[in-house]
């Protein structure tokens, strides 16, 4: 099968890398439209159920991801003067650019092409037996048949701004600031030895009141540094990362699609969907994008019942991480409704933001009753049961 991917992320590069193990005899092209070793944000996150399936599925890429990764074991979250910490789930974190140079470099040994500084025109696809849209949110392949695929993009209300920063935090880090316009906050976790990820989000009010909507990149990252001076322990933060852009203010998009292939083209990663980035899942999701689709094709004697049971598959997969998405975004979209919860209540609420209960229940009741059912299994019971269904409801 001859196999073009569009796009150099994770969801296309490990697909080619999973459809050469199958297949060595493959024709595959990774189709990038950056030049080498450019790429947009800091730092990704994922947890340890990744590492394991990508250990089943390429141990080779595996080692290298996990040989590249730092690893945490608890959260902090500082809110205001007040610090609450809180040991969890083992969490990892690897440089963007790290993960997608280890991926190229594996799918090169195996014999796909990758080229970069390649930009494809939409209206004139590779001829291709199968073509593989990995171009993105704004994908231009995805884009150009927008009807077909019922694509759907709602914007988020807050404003973030992805950062980098030389503070090397030994936790996954949340900080609350409260300022004359409202509340600020980052969330904050390493990528490497000298390198952490910032994200830094706030409602429009605050955004407008701080001036960040007129700031110069200069004098917003100096006004973030000053509020974040706690947290930071005097490091910069950085606003242009390895692709040379500055840092931009932007609100969430989450995208949907009705339909995730036409033809012989089918999405991946960003471009088929989005879930907010406060649950840290993007990469993961791409990253299982491709070994399901992979799965699907393997020994698939058409191609239009294989992309069938691909989209089936991901799309139920997805929607409990959407769910949780779409809870976490609307947690800090209310943050006042929390943040004056005594700080061991809303670091636990924190962790329960995905929660379809938590926004119909006072933040003070949930948190007795969530206490509560951890020791009587009636309540445990009735939570697992009506969360469900209130999360396909939309809340």
């Amino acid at each position: 099968m001859k196999v073009a991917c569009v796009g150099g992320g994770p969801a296309g590069l490990y697909l080619s890398i999973l459809l050469k193990r199958q297949d060595p005899s493959h024709d595959i092209t990774v189709h990038e439209r950056n030049p080498a070793g450019s790429t947009y944000g800091w730092g990704v996150t994922y947890w340890g159920g990744l590492l394991e399936r990508l250990r089943q599925h390429d141990p080779e890429s595996a080692r290298a991801v996990e040989g590249n990764s730092v690893r945490w074991t608890e959260g902090v979250a500082h809110i205001g003067d007040r610090t609450a910490r809180h040991r969890g789930d083992e969490g990892f974190g690897i440089g963007r650019r790290a993960l997608l140079e280890i991926l190229a470099e594996r799918a090169e040994s195996l014999g796909v092409r990758v080229t970069f500084d390649h930009e494809i025109d939409a209206g004139d696809p590779p001829d291709a037996d199968l073509v593989v849209a990995g171009d993105g949110v704004r994908s231009a392949l995805r884009d150009a048949h927008a009807d077909h695929f019922g694509t759907e993009v709602t914007e988020g209300r807050n404003r973030y701004l992805w950062l980098g920063t030389t503070k090397v935090f030994d936790a996954f880090t949340f900080a609350f600031v409260e300022t004359a316009h409202g509340w600020i906050w980052c969330y904050a976790y390493r990528y490497g030895d000298d390198r952490s990820t910032c994200v830094v989000e706030c409602s429009p009010r605050t955004w407008e009141g701080l001036g960040l909507d007129w700031a110069s990149e200069g004098d917003g990252l100096a006004l973030l540094e000053e509020l974040f001076a706690d947290v930071l322990d005097g490091h910069r933060l950085i606003g242009r990362g390895q692709s040379g852009d500055s840092a931009r203010w932007l609100t969430f998009r989450t995208l949907t699609n009705r339909t995730w292939y036409r033809g012989n083209l089918v999405l991946v990663g960003d471009a088929a969907h989005t879930t907010h980035y406060s649950i840290g899942a993007g990469t993961t999701l791409a990253l299982e994008d491709a070994m399901t689709l992979a799965a699907v094709l393997r020994g698939a004697p058409h191609l239009a019942p294989a992309l069938a049971r691909y989209e089936r598959q991901r799309k139920e997969a997805l929607l409990p991480v959407q769910s949780a998405a779409r809870y976490s975004a609307q947690w800090y979209e209310n943050l006042p409704r929390y943040v004056g919860l005594p700080p061991h209540q809303m670091f636990a609420l924190l962790g329960q933001r995905h929660s379809p209960l938590l926004p119909h229940i006072p933040p003070q009741v949930y948190y007795r009753l969530d206490r509560t059912a951890e020791h009587l299994k009636p309540l445990r019971d009735l939570k697992r049961w009506l969360g469900p269904r209130l999360a396909r409801t939309g809340g």
